[in-house]
């Protein structure tokens, strides 16, 4: 598409085959945007695309991501803000109409099986090394192992006994973030002994989140299918994991670490046996659909949103899909 839309905290760039969303830096732009800084999304990791009133007059853009496509999302399991949702672009309402514009062109790029979950993470992680304080001690990852500080101020005596804790990222099966802004938030590591591996998705069962998410913090289930509960003892006492509180272990400094180890774990998982390729009909784009598109290009056009250059590049490029 090769177009740029800007909004409020972000700005979309619009290439052949993703968008790269860059994040603004600034006081008013919540920490987890400005921590992420720019992330590019393949089309193929997008579900569907959603255009919707705002608040105080604006509009909202919302790509929708595939269940497995995205790291961040899979760690987040529902527990984000609105506010802090990175798939989200809010526009003003008097520029509706170009984000109705580019809701369609980006629901016409998504791909055959975007209603089916990923088979894989097809948008990259943050990038370690990275490490964050929690209020019993300080974590820290560097792309193979895991580590946990015990704090002398916050952590248990079950702790302090179990001593100073490294974990490779080959002997882990999931990781559980359960986020700070509820009241007993914190980061579990769960060992492969734990929990066993779910080879549909290529995570594991024991990637448990809290409130939102597809499973249960205490246990349960993930994906309907029944399972021994990974948590065997409070977060507080467990050497695996990290607390949170207030001012520790902050959603922009913690989720991306989750996201980092959660992407590094499913790599070292075995490979789930993959099926022949199915063969999509490509075929010739409906005479109709283009015409449509080209009408509301035109009128995008007369309204002075799109420039002659753009107007023409465009409709030469819908022509040549009939």
């Amino acid at each position: 598409m090769g177009d740029v839309l800007a909004g409020i905290h972000a700005t979309w760039e619009f290439d052949t085959d993703s968008v790269l969303i860059r994040f603004e830096r600034g006081i008013r732009t919540p920490k987890l945007f400005q921590s992420l800084r720019e992330r590019r999304i393949p089309y193929a990791a997008l579900s569907s695309v959603t255009l919707t009133p705002g608040k105080r007059g604006t509009v909202v853009l919302r790509a929708v991501p595939r269940a497995g496509a995205d790291p961040l999302v899979e760690a987040a399991s529902g527990q984000l803000k609105e506010g802090c949702d990175p798939y989200r672009l809010v526009l003003p309402a008097e520029r509706e109409v170009l984000a109705e514009y580019y809701a369609d062109e980006l629901r016409a790029l998504l791909d055959p099986a975007s209603d089916e979950p990923a088979d894989r993470f097809l948008v990259a992680a943050p990038e370690a090394p990275m490490n964050f304080k929690a209020y019993d001690g300080r974590a820290s990852f560097d792309g193979e192992r895991i580590s946990f500080r015990w704090s002398w101020t916050g952590a248990s005596s079950a702790k302090w006994k179990a001593g100073d804790q490294t974990f490779k990222v080959s002997e882990l099966a999931g990781i559980v973030w359960r986020s700070p802004e509820a009241l007993d938030g914190y980061l579990r590591l769960v060992p492969r002994a734990a929990a066993p591996v779910d080879h549909r998705t290529g995570g594991s069962l024991g990637d448990l989140h809290g409130p939102g998410g597809s499973g249960s913090a205490d246990g349960g289930s993930a994906d309907g299918v029944p399972v021994a509960s990974p948590v065997t003892r409070a977060a507080d006492q467990d050497p695996a994991a990290v607390l949170f509180g207030l001012g520790y272990g902050p959603v922009h400094e913690s989720l991306p670490f989750a996201a980092a180890v959660l992407e590094s774990v499913r790599r070292t998982q075995p490979a789930p046996a993959a099926s022949a390729p199915a063969l999509v009909n490509a075929g010739r784009r409906d005479p109709a659909d283009i015409a449509e598109r080209i009408h509301h290009l035109g009128e995008l056009h007369q309204a002075g949103l799109v420039t002659d250059a753009e107007y023409t590049a465009k409709k030469a490029q819908l022509l040549a899909e009939l």
